[in-house]
């Protein structure tokens, strides 16, 4: 299964990005493919952080427009939303000690260990951070998209 990061969903959404068309494009064929996707919570919720906050864009998009927007994913029938389970904190334990994780980068760490509780082998991201977790395949769908 595909997992989706917080920066494809924010350059998917903000038509200011230069990367808007790719990341919209992908984002419209996941939701629209029969196959199952994911997005973990917690970036549905540093998506609504980031695309509403005045210091990051000039204009943040309205908080109303944010909502609609995941609201919007949601309605894909294949997406699965990947929120921690009762196994969740082993796979955090072992992700923060193989990645030595600390600081700002526990944030990862944390999308990367729910994407092993819910057996996501691929995630969906331009962060090249994530190439530190050796239990998921960091990839940038819009390079040749």
């Amino acid at each position: 299964m595909i997992a989706v990061d917080t920066n494809i969903l924010v350059y998917a959404h903000r038509q200011d990005s230069p990367w808007h068309k790719q990341a919209a494009e992908v984002v419209r064929r996941l939701a629209q493919s029969p196959d199952a996707w994911a997005i973990p919570w917690s970036v549905l919720h540093e998506f609504l952080a980031i695309v509403t906050h005045p210091r990051i864009y000039r204009p943040p998009t309205p908080l109303p427009a944010a909502v609609d927007q995941v609201s919007a994913w949601l309605e894909s029938p294949s997406l699965v939303l990947l929120t921690e389970s009762p196994a969740y904190w082993r796979h955090l334990q072992h992700t923060l000690e193989q990645g030595q994780v600390s600081g700002p980068r526990v944030h990862d760490a944390r999308i990367a260990a729910l994407c092993a509780d819910h057996q996501v082998d691929q995630l969906w991201t331009f962060d090249r951070d994530f190439s530190r977790f050796p239990t998921l395949t960091p990839h940038n769908p819009l390079i040749n998209t």
